[in-house]
């Protein structure tokens, strides 16, 4: 997801992410104390400049999704040094003063305006130190008549954040009615250290909205912001990573949905997934800017007639390399990909809990001469309608809010909801990369095991953990058997149980 707006500077550089900072959204004109100790944009010896920049590659637009559009109008961008500072804190400091009297409506689906980068929001002079906190202001869907608003809305009357949708319906895109406490991406989530300001120098920050991970379609038809962002210090010296994706048998682009993601593992061996994004029609993709380090790359594809491809992965990418053609294998005869289908409830000390949960679907794999063992975040695919079926689409982010349809068996009075999770029906192939050549693996025969993930966030808190514990997995059928997936074929997953929610 690129876009055409944004400030033009000298410096254009090809860049992105060398940390997953905790992040908060704050709506509307009142920000508790947000604005103290902002700094003007004149540097002095005890400041550094920062450049910020946005970007969001693409991977739900039609006709990998139901959205045409998705804007957001971002009226500040502010960052802090100490990572339990809260919104009434001192010492926030502006990075992109510009935007205060002139908001920026972005539409995160469009084309990028230079390179990498969707836009350029500003920039600022601060104090050295090292920055832990960065934080999204937002305009508010219904705006004081003091307060500063773009001079265009492409929202038509649906507030100043909103979505639009394939059948060109408009939507206004929720946001949290907390303006003065925000809303807050989790801690913890931190690759590469803090933001660096140093004496004269100048830092180049990008902030990564994934907005087909952000969005949350309610049980009402309503649409509600659940923002997933990363941001970090970018480097001109890391130019990304690309490749091309082709079919192994005729080495050319698959003519269909191919979807590309690049993660990282965290402390127990699950991929992350960073950013997500489709190929050309080339088949071609680029992930950047990025920061040094390595990267898992995972791609998937349904091909003409809803051929489903298996997962392909390259493992333990550098940054700045190209990877050529990374293949990926036919399910030859399968007609579709392979269902997953389940229910998540949640439940407090007082009963029913109301949270939002992010799936994932995750795939276990062994490489390298050690043979390592990691579990890859298999992007989640559409089986496009046909003359005889309907779509099939991936619900990667749930609202659980109702104990209307509760499953038999599900706890005493726990809301609920279901979800579905497309996925590939064969086991990856696998990679390590070589600056030499990578070679892949067949895809292994035998069964092909499944374990579905669930994250649990407080609704309207811009993702903070809920329940105890927040993150829960399935690896079982309902019958309590191992999940297995089959092309063509829906398998029912074992019910996930939140407690403990607020």
């Amino acid at each position: 997801m690129h876009g055409s707006f944004g400030l033009r500077y000298k410096r254009y550089q090809l860049l992105i992410f060398s940390a997953l900072i905790p992040l908060c959204f704050v709506v509307g004109a009142g920000c508790g104390g947000g604005n103290s100790g902002m700094m003007s944009t004149t540097p002095s010896s005890s400041t550094g400049t920062v450049i910020v920049s946005i970007s969001d590659p693409p991977s739900c637009k039609n006709p990998n999704g139901t959205f045409e559009h998705v804007y957001i109008t971002i009226r500040s961008v502010q960052a802090h040094t100490s990572a339990s500072a809260t919104d009434g804190t001192p010492g926030w400091q502006e990075l992109a003063p510009q935007l205060n009297s002139a908001p920026m409506q972005i539409d995160l689906f469009s084309s990028a305006q230079t390179n990498c980068v969707l836009a350029q929001l500003g920039s600022a002079s601060l104090p050295v130190g090292n920055y832990q906190q960065i934080r999204l202001l937002l305009v508010s869907n219904s705006p004081g008549a003091s307060d500063a608003v773009p001079a265009t809305n492409a929202c038509a009357g649906n507030g100043y954040n909103c979505v639009v949708l394939d059948d060109s319906t408009i939507h206004e895109l929720n946001l949290s009615s907390q303006a003065n406490t925000g809303l807050k991406i989790p801690p913890g989530q931190i690759v590469g250290g803090p933001i660096q300001v140093t004496s004269g120098q100048s830092v180049d920050l990008n902030i990564d909205f994934n907005a087909c991970a952000s969005i949350v379609r309610q049980g009402n038809g309503q649409y509600r912001l659940k923002p997933v962002l990363t941001a970090g210090q970018i480097s001109v010296n890391n130019s990304g990573i690309g490749g091309q994706i082709v079919d192994s048998v005729t080495n050319k682009p698959i003519a269909g949905t191919v979807l590309v993601a690049i993660e990282q593992p965290d402390s127990a061996g699950i991929d992350r997934i960073v950013m997500e994004t489709a190929t050309d029609s080339s088949g071609n993709f680029r992930f950047c800017p990025l920061p040094a380090g390595t990267f898992d790359i995972v791609a998937v594809a349904v091909g003409p007639n809803n051929l489903p491809y298996n997962a392909t992965a390259v493992m333990n990418v550098p940054n700045g390399v190209n990877l050529n053609t990374i293949p990926l294998v036919a399910e030859v005869g399968a007609p579709s990909p392979a269902v997953q289908q389940g229910f998540v409830t949640a439940s407090g000390s007082m009963g029913g809990a109301s949270v939002d949960v992010s799936l994932g679907a995750l795939q276990p794999v062994s490489f390298g001469s050690m043979m390592a063992s990691r579990q890859l975040n298999i992007p989640l695919e559409t089986i496009p309608a046909t003359s005889t079926s309907a779509e099939v689409d991936s619900t990667g982010v749930i609202s659980v809010s109702s104990n209307s349809a509760c499953p038999p068996g599900s706890p005493m009075l726990a809301n609920c909801a279901s979800y579905t999770l497309v996925v590939p029906g064969s086991n990856p192939s696998v990679g390590v990369y070589s600056s030499s050549g990578t070679s892949y693996s067949a895809p292994p025969a035998g069964p092909v095991l499944f374990t579905v993930d669930a994250v649990a966030a407080l609704p309207m808190s811009g993702g903070v953990s809920d329940c105890s514990p927040s993150e829960l997995t399935s690896s079982k059928d309902v019958n309590n058997q191992p999940l297995a997936a089959n092309a063509e074929s829906t398998t029912n997953v074992a019910r996930i149980d939140f407690t403990g929610c607020s």
